[in-house]
């Protein structure tokens, strides 16, 4: 199947499980030897505080020192968790690479939306390859907005110069994609069975 696009569409990506996979057992058991924490659970406090952290509410040092139960963090001790953490989202899906390498050399217009901390979010821009694919890349933490929020959504509408129905959304998350349909954003809600591929060809 070939993927086509709509010359006049924006293809509007998400990062963290579309792009990249989740963090495989052997990133979190790095992390768990570096704070004697199990940090993957949905219940544990990587997560409890992560929406501050990607809003850029929180520093990295404020962040990590929530995330251990401590008043403050030593800046090294920070900086080789902030490396575990932007190494265990780094694993990137082959699928959708593939599928963002045939769009962006047909010339379709590539945008990406993340939830992501700032200095994560430079990293990334500075070290990875998967950048070049975007001609727009938008970060919560460095807007100091999150999704579902709808705000950083009409942001990504008026920095583009869009319609909400010229903006195709591709998100893992429910919550997102609803925020998003709910603006007028045509939406593919990611999981690990979709055929990105026959969605876009659709």
């Amino acid at each position: 199947m070939t993927v086509r696009f709509s010359s006049g569409t924006w293809y509007l990506f998400d990062y963290g499980k579309v792009i990249s996979t989740e963090p495989e057992p052997a990133d979190w058991a790095a992390l768990e030897r570096e704070t004697g924490l199990q940090l993957a659970p949905a219940s544990s406090p990587y997560w409890a505080h992560r929406e501050a952290f990607d809003a850029g509410v929180a520093s990295p040092a404020e962040y990590w020192a929530r995330v251990l139960g401590r008043d403050s963090v030593d800046a090294d001790k920070v900086r080789a968790l902030e490396d575990l953490d932007a190494a265990q989202w780094s694993h990137l899906n082959p699928e959708t690479l593939r599928i963002l390498e045939t769009l962006a050399g047909a010339g379709a217009q590539l945008a990406l939306l993340s939830n992501m901390p700032v200095r994560m979010s430079e990293r990334y821009l500075r070290e990875s390859s998967w950048p070049a694919y975007f001609t727009r890349t938008f970060f919560s933490g460095q807007l100091g907005l999150i999704k579902p929020d709808v705000r950083i959504f009409e942001h990504v509408l008026n920095e583009l110069a869009a319609a909400p129905g010229d903006v195709l959304f591709v998100d893992d998350n429910l919550p997102n994609i609803e925020a998003a349909r709910s603006l007028g954003l045509p939406t593919v809600h990611f999981g690990p069975e979709t055929d990105l591929e026959r969605q876009l060809a659709s």
